[in-house]
């Protein structure tokens, strides 16, 4: 069983190297939409794949993270790096250039990790992201799968969120809490789902 959670965002980036001389060559942005499907190995004791509600913590500070925000390839030019820094409060600087078939694999990624990093506490079964879709515009989306994480190799320190951005987390330290997880190979998960008080299972 799948279900899906739809996030939106308004952000602005180039995609360099790509074919349109409009999208290569100018900044610009979109309205994008997020589409999360989860799936788990059984229901939990509310009889759900994964509460939506709790999506609205860690998963969605991170896609919130690239509102109003510009999407920054790590590749780019310094001076232009140093521009957008001076300029802009909130960016992200990614390992892949910021095309929607590479939002949606960053997307799966984190969200990957931060799943794997977090304690389940209403008889959930094995909760994973199945998939991401991101819809660039109203026509054309991208959508990355787990088997397509394979096709680059990347840490989540190579994802660099803006001050700005961080201090508009929940837990400012998010970020560095997953990192520091998935870097030590486990250990305390620093995400904790509530404990539901269950009265009917």
């Amino acid at each position: 069983m799948i279900i899906r959670k739809k996030f939106k965002f308004e952000g602005a980036h180039i995609v360099r190297d790509c074919s349109s001389d409009r999208c290569k060559k100018s900044l610009h942005g979109h309205s994008y939409v997020v589409e999360v499907f989860l799936t788990s190995t059984k229901l939990d004791f509310g009889q759900m794949v994964y509460d939506f509600g709790l999506t609205k913590g860690t998963i969605r500070d991170v896609v919130d993270s690239f509102d109003h925000a510009y999407a920054m390839w790590n590749k780019e030019k310094p001076d232009f790096k140093t521009f957008i820094k001076s300029n802009s409060d909130r960016y992200v600087e990614m390992p892949l250039s910021p095309s929607a078939e590479c939002f949606a694999l960053t997307f799966l990624f984190v969200i990957d990790k931060i799943l794997k990093a977090t304690t389940f506490n209403n008889g959930e079964g094995e909760v994973s992201v199945k998939s991401v879709r991101v819809h660039e515009t109203d026509t054309g989306y991208a959508e990355a799968f787990q088997e397509d994480l394979q096709w680059f190799d990347y840490n989540l320190t190579d994802i660099v969120f803006s001050d700005a951005i961080k201090i508009e987390w929940k837990d400012p330290e998010m970020y560095e809490k997953l990192i520091s997880y998935h870097s030590n190979n486990g250990g305390d998960k620093p995400f904790i789902n509530p404990i539901v008080a269950t009265k009917y299972s």
